[in-house]
This record gives C-alpha cells, structure tokens and sequence, in this order.
C-alpha cells in the first residue's frame, strides 16, 4: 500500500470514530436534558371561562381516567401504573404547592400542548375538556374536606 493511501484511510478511521463520538455525545446529551416549561405569558394570563360543577367533574373524570391515570395516577399522585416508565417521572398533581403555584392558564397549556413523554391534547379533548381537566387537577390538591365537629348536648 502507498504512503498517500495509508493515510487516506487513517484519515477515514478518524472522521469515522470522531462522527461516532459526537453521536454518541449527543444521544447522552439529549437524554440528561431536563426541559422546563416555556409557557408564553398570554397563556399564564388565560383564566378559566367555565364554572366548577359536580357533572363537569364527573364527566372530565372520565376522560382523565381513560388518558391520564395511567401515568399520574387515579388520584393524581404520579403513580400510575406507567409512570416509571418515563423520565421525567409525571408530575403529583397532589401536590398543593406544585399545584399552587402554577396559574390556571399554566395548567390549560400544559394538558393542551404536552411535553414530552406528556402527550398534547389540544386535537383530541374539545377546549371546555381541558378547562374542565383544569378543575379536575385543582381538585386532586384540595385539602380534604373538614369533617364535620361532634355536636356536643
């Protein structure tokens, strides 16, 4: 073999194993990113047009329970029976400061857009779903209900 092949082939060798470096590098990359929800402003501002009702919250149940609780859990807890599967982990939607801390706004987009592993459900839950989804998330982080005092005679 001539010197000007020898080297043409040490040449391939090398940008051979310097392209499989970088993939390498950036596969590893990709799955230790931890994204952050980018929520434009408009959206944090949105309020929630409909009212809080016992049937909404029965219906809009339902469908949580179909698309939802197996990642965040029947209660929203972030424990269904999924959820271990997927890195980020889902969020406990039980969680009052979590839950506090977030708008209502913040809420409708996150159920509307997804994030990955979280699927976007703008296409497939009409607008009053995912307002009412609102509700039903509010209400996994609500104090339970006081129990009533003993009435004392």
């Amino acid at each position: 073999m001539t010197t000007a092949t020898q080297r043409n082939l040490l040449l391939r060798k090398i940008l051979f194993a310097a392209v499989l470096a970088l993939v390498a590098l950036s596969i590893v990359l990709a799955a230790r990113e931890k994204r952050t929800w980018n929520i434009p402003d408009g959206a944090k501002q949105r309020k929630n047009p409909l009212q809080p009702s016992a049937a909404g919250l029965q219906a809009v149940r339902d469908l949580y329970m179909e698309n939802c609780a197996q990642c965040h859990g029947a209660t929203g807890k972030g424990d269904g029976p999924e959820a271990t599967m997927y890195d980020p982990l889902p969020a406990d939607l039980s969680n009052r400061p979590f839950n506090a801390g977030l708008t209502d706004g913040e809420i409708f987009y996150q159920i509307s857009e997804g994030k990955k592993p979280m699927p976007a459900f703008k296409r497939r839950f009409t607008e009053d779903q995912r307002w009412q989804l609102v509700f039903l998330v509010r209400s996994f982080a609500a104090p339970p209900p006081a129990a009533a005092a003993p009435v004392k005679k």
